[in-house]
């Protein structure tokens, strides 16, 4: 089995365990195991596939930030929606989210793509699709990670409120369809990739409107600065 015991920590582990023992979990395990048989290079690396969770604990999540595939280059995806690892060149779609930052916060252009700090902080960093095959954008959808990730932002939509979810685009706008804006903040906008950030992600306000809502419920902010910007704090 590709799951072996539950990957996940903490109370993600309570609330999802469950699901690896679905008919659809031991499809996508089967698919998973196929394609490992067969030598694909598979993106990111199996002990980064739940770092979204493992990295922002279920009872701290206080923001949601909705991706779609993993990176599918070399290097690039390690866990986290629209994150790469340091060192590694920022993407377009990142470019655009640091761009908005800086227009909304003022805050500096980062140098690092790595957005570790902010799933430290309680930014969940989810992709609906938490692997893919090197080169292949979208090979490994429709094989189940989306029910698992649809049954995890149920999870978080019946057992937590007051969270913010950000749906950037189309398919996160679908996906976050289950969410109940009377319980949570749901922000939306376009997606920030170079083929539509232009057309409302450039200008849609929502670093600010998530801090303005964590502050209303009496809740620490997310610090958005640049995780270069962290350390020297430190």
């Amino acid at each position: 089995m590709t799951w072996g015991k539950s990957p996940l920590q903490g109370q993600w582990s309570e609330v999802l365990s469950p699901e690896f023992k679905t008919p659809y979990m031991r499809e996508l395990d089967l698919f998973l195991e196929g394609e490992a048989r067969h030598k694909k290079m598979i993106y990111p690396p199996k002990p980064l596939w739940f770092s979204a969770f493992n990295q922002t604990p279920f009872e701290q999540v206080k923001v949601v930030i909705l991706g779609q595939d993993p990176y599918h280059g070399a290097g690039q995806a390690h866990g986290l929606s629209f994150s790469v690892p340091e060192g590694v060149k920022i993407p377009p779609s990142l470019k655009n989210i640091y761009k908005e930052l800086q227009r909304d916060l003022r805050i500096e252009m980062p140098l690092s793509g790595c957005l570790e700090a902010w799933a430290k902080q309680g930014v969940l960093l989810l992709n609906a699709t938490l692997t893919v095959e090197q080169a292949s954008a979208g090979s490994h959808q429709k094989r189940g990670w989306e029910c698992f990730t649809d049954r995890a932002i149920a999870r978080l939509n019946e057992q937590r409120s007051g969270l913010v979810f950000m749906l950037w685009g189309s398919y996160a706008q679908n996906k976050g369809q289950i969410i109940d804006d009377a319980k949570h903040c749901v922000l939306t906008a376009p997606h920030p990739s170079p083929l539509s950030a232009h057309r409302g992600f450039i200008g849609c306000g929502h670093f600010s409107a998530a801090n303005a809502y964590l502050e209303k419920r009496k809740q620490a902010p997310i610090d958005w600065h640049p995780p270069q910007y962290q350390a020297q704090l430190l």
